[in-house]
């Protein structure tokens, strides 16, 4: 049985693992780690919990955990685990860490976009991105720390990977287009994120500058050979789950002048995904939607091919909170440990 601790236990993404470690054969959670509720009951924090789990809520003492448990998930604010873990710790025991303090492998990037210093850069060299569908080859037991993707990189990356990848898209004109459900945002209470400012209303933010800018090009970048620039702006809309990406680029044409037909196109879809468990690529004319992955951790993509422009249009939907989240770092704790890798997660989506 894996022992497991959660910092952050009482936040949305960690209140999701929660939910899906709850039902994992192979798991017991030890710690529900919040620094915000301590000594209360979990099920006290979110009701849905009653007469499931009856443990209290601890602190966030990392060092004491890592005695404690074989992996360690932390839902946890940008630069909180980098301020806090040590070699000493990582000796101990696996991290899969939700938020960014890992992912950008230039800390300078780091720290221009996240606003914050870095405290231990030592380990960024070592983390392992853990979008499971494009690294698992470099997740093993030997692992110690994951950098977990979140939902907007995910749903970004997966969408357009395997074009960028075969070479089939001009990379300098990629745009990303993407709108998530308000919990994305998180639980804590922001005047922006109230009911009466989301509500009836859409709003893009972060234009020009939005954080998850450069883990996008960098992670495109690996698969395209060479650095890129992209545009990607992102929306909030008055839903609680859901990523919706829509990208756009212009495709290569064949020596002959010709647009690649959708044959092709799908072709290359199914080279990566056809043997992915949590990527879904849709029949065609059917473009994907947030309510056919809500609570699940599928990823749903499809594309259409723009003869009048030359452009190609792909989409992507997931649920930010499970597969952008919780269901994706449960996906990397069971490759750490050589489990199936869909233990724990054959969740059906919900509808409506």
């Amino acid at each position: 049985m894996i022992r497991a601790g959660i910092i952050g236990a009482t936040g949305y993404a960690g209140g999701e693992l929660v939910r899906i470690l709850t039902g994992h054969k192979d798991v017991e959670i030890r710690w529900y780690g919040s620094r915000s509720y301590i000594d209360r009951k979990y099920y006290q924090v979110y009701q849905n919990m009653f007469r499931i789990v009856e443990d209290i809520c601890k602190d966030d003492n990392l060092a004491q955990l890592a005695e404690q448990v074989d992996v360690i998930f932390t839902a946890t604010p940008q630069g909180f685990l980098a301020g806090l873990l040590t070699e000493e710790i990582l000796q101990k025991v696996k991290i899969v860490d939700l938020s960014a303090d890992y992912r950008i492998k230039d800390v300078a990037v780091y720290e221009e976009w996240y606003k914050i210093e870095h405290k231990s850069p030592q380990f960024i060299r070592e983390a392992v991105y853990g979008l499971c569908e494009i690294n698992r080859d470099k997740i093993s037991d030997n692992t110690r720390l994951i950098a977990n993707p979140g939902c907007y990189t995910t749903c970004s990356i997966l969408t357009a990977y395997p074009l960028v990848k075969e070479g089939l898209i001009d990379m300098d004109t990629l745009i990303v287009d993407a709108k998530s459900g308000t919990s994305g945002a998180g639980r804590g209470a922001k005047v922006p994120n109230l009911y009466c400012e989301v509500n009836e209303n859409i709003k893009a933010y972060g234009v020009a500058s939005h954080r998850h800018t450069p883990e996008i090009e960098e992670q495109l970048g690996y698969a395209a050979g060479r650095q890129l620039t992209i545009n990607f702006t992102p929306h909030l809309v008055p839903m609680n789950r859901g990523i919706l990406v829509t990208e756009y680029a212009r495709l290569k044409t064949a020596a002959e002048g010709k647009l690649p037909a959708y044959e092709e196109i799908k072709a290359v879809y199914d080279k990566y995904y056809a043997g992915e468990k949590f990527v879904r690529v849709l029949d065609k004319g059917v473009c994907p939607e947030t309510k056919w992955v809500e609570g699940s951790n599928y990823v749903d993509v499809n594309f259409v091919i723009d003869e009048r422009t030359g452009r190609i249009i792909m989409m992507g939907a997931l649920d930010n909170l499970v597969k952008g989240a919780a269901g994706q770092a449960v996906q990397n704790m069971n490759l750490l440990f050589g489990l199936p890798e869909s233990e724990g997660l054959e969740l059906v989506p919900c509808f409506p």
